[in-house]
């Protein structure tokens, strides 16, 4: 099992790491990405990479940071560059439903983050909320460089994936769809098709049934890849191993 997008440098995890590690390693994990939202997220993540061979991370302003970060193209280039194990730019995108920063900060943050990925051939790990046509018109103005995009915690309408599904994007499932009422989305999830589908826990936030209440960490990934099994019907090593094929196709790294 892989774990696609957590934030190991948040508290509870960060004051447990060794605990947590230890607990998704016992259940099967072979890799976790670890997502950058600050520079202060990052200095963090470059310590944590060093932990266990099983880490991986990125680099990234998140929508909800920008007013605090002017970053340009080649700040996030060279930063990338920083560590061999720093395999994805962002989080990054664009969030209209909470707008902690203003919408053109976020939307010119979401444009450098796609130009360094574009560069250095780096996967981008795109947030979006309540800003499905924004997100979609921006990533669209670069559709003829093939940018490698990963749609996050992916809750959007069937129109927006359909509309993603042009630009050739990954969609991660998070324990979102293991709630009652995302029906909805259930039902987007088991259209997507399974060579582009990948898994998170986006811990410590969205802990999945039976786990609701709770702190989520990487080791409550296996709820949401039974989930989504289900919705797929596959049996759950099936996907399992097509989850994390998937983003050893996505990020160039090969199973170990």
């Amino acid at each position: 099992m892989i774990d696609s997008h957590c934030h190991l440098d948040h508290d509870p995890l960060f004051g447990d790491l060794n605990e947590v590690i230890n607990r998704a390693k016992n259940e099967g994990l072979k890799k976790l990405l670890t997502i950058c939202t600050s520079d202060e997220s990052f200095e963090k993540i470059k310590k944590i990479l060093d932990i266990d061979e099983i880490i991986y991370g990125t680099y990234g302003i998140h929508p909800h940071e920008a007013k605090n970060y002017k970053v340009t193209k080649s700040d996030i280039i060279k930063n990338i560059l920083k560590h061999p194990k720093l395999i994805g730019i962002g989080e990054t995108g664009l969030d209209f439903y909470y707008n902690n920063s203003q919408k053109n900060v976020q939307i010119e943050s979401f444009k450098k983050h796609i130009e360094a990925s574009l560069e250095t051939d780096v996967p981008i790990i795109v947030h979006s909320r309540h800003a499905e046509s924004e997100t979609f018109e921006i990533l669209n103005e670069y559709r003829d460089k093939k940018p490698k995009i990963l749609m996050h915690c992916f809750t959007g309408s069937y129109a927006f994936f359909k509309n993603m599904q042009k630009l050739n994007s990954y969609f991660s499932a998070s324990g979102i769809i293991t709630f009652k009422n995302s029906y909805d989305l259930q039902k987007t999830f088991s259209k997507i098709p399974n060579d582009r589908l990948l898994v998170e826990t986006d811990s410590p936030f969205l802990a999945p049934i039976p786990m609701r209440g709770k702190k989520n960490e990487p080791s409550f990934i296996k709820y949401t890849i039974n989930k989504l099994a289900e919705l797929k019907n596959l049996n759950v090593n099936e996907m399992i191993n097509l989850t994390s094929k998937n983003f050893e196709n996505l990020f160039l790294i090969n199973e170990n």
